[in-house]
């Protein structure tokens, strides 16, 4: 049965820790993460066509280009598949939490499905379009290591989460040249049944140069620590949205309403971790 049109959501990914190795030779530095998708995102509506089109809509639409360099219509191409899509762009761009690398993922799969290719290779694909986009094309947790296209699927309790992006944009090319300390890699996965006490033996390597560009960075983490019920502020990926973890979905709720009063030009949103 064929379709003509396919909607798509593209899950924000939260990294809860990242350790960055020494560079290599090709360049890219070598990580260790543990990322965990949320129910908020964006969407991709994928109708049929003969020709390539991209269209961008939503609050975060402004800012974003749809010409030839979107990873969208990077990922058409690399399939080779044509299509009218039209991206709503709910998620901040460059935020650290793979708004782009999400919608390129969603493009490969939303393609794969419109013109039933059964494409079993999406996962080789995906890492030519980017670090973090294999880890997309799942959607669900994960332990990443090589560049982030080496992924074991792990199990993680589910969390409450509340999102903060200060509405400022971080440069990851920056932040990883500005990058000073490193904690290496080799930590075993351990998260039995307590996800947080594994992740207070972590840390993200990339939050100390993000603060030292973007230090509205600290004050989204300091504004996390003063709230009562927190029990773990951190940065995701290169920043700048930060997270915090939190005992369950009301005590979220009403952290997201607290910092949404008191900060009321920041992006806040209570999230849950996809299972």
């Amino acid at each position: 049965m064929t379709t003509d049109i396919v909607r798509v959501f593209a899950p924000a990914k939260v990294n809860l820790f990242l350790h960055v190795g020494d560079k290599r030779a090709d360049g890219f530095h070598p990580l260790e993460s543990l990322a965990v998708f949320v129910h908020i995102g964006d969407v991709l509506t994928l109708e049929r066509s003969s020709e390539l089109s991209l269209r961008i809509e939503g609050p975060f639409a402004e800012g974003l280009s749809s010409d030839g360099d979107n990873l969208v219509l990077k990922a058409a191409r690399a399939l080779n598949a044509n299509a009218a899509i039209t991206l709503t762009k709910n998620l901040p761009i460059a935020s650290g939490i793979g708004g782009g690398s999400a919608d390129a993922a969603a493009a490969l799969r939303g393609l794969n499905e419109l013109w039933s290719l059964n494409r079993s290779n999406l996962h080789e694909v995906a890492a030519d379009l980017g670090s973090d986009v294999p880890v997309c094309i799942r959607g669900k947790a994960a332990w990443m290591e090589g560049r982030g296209d080496i992924l074991t699927p792990v199990s993680v309790p589910a969390l409450s989460l509340v999102l903060v992006n200060p509405r400022v944009n971080v440069s990851t090319a920056d932040v990883f040249r500005t990058l000073k300390s490193r904690s290496g890699l080799g930590l075993r996965l351990g998260l039995s049944d307590d996800p947080l006490r594994f992740l207070m033996q972590t840390k993200n390597d990339l939050e100390a140069p993000a603060r030292n560009l973007q230090p509205v960075i600290g004050e989204v983490l300091s504004a996390f620590r003063r709230l009562p019920d927190v029990l773990l502020a951190r940065m995701s990926g290169s920043g700048a949205t930060c997270f915090g973890i939190f005992k369950d979905d009301a005590s979220a709720a009403h952290a997201a309403q607290r910092l949404s009063a008191a900060n009321p030009g920041w992006w806040v949103r209570a999230a849950k971790t996809i299972q």
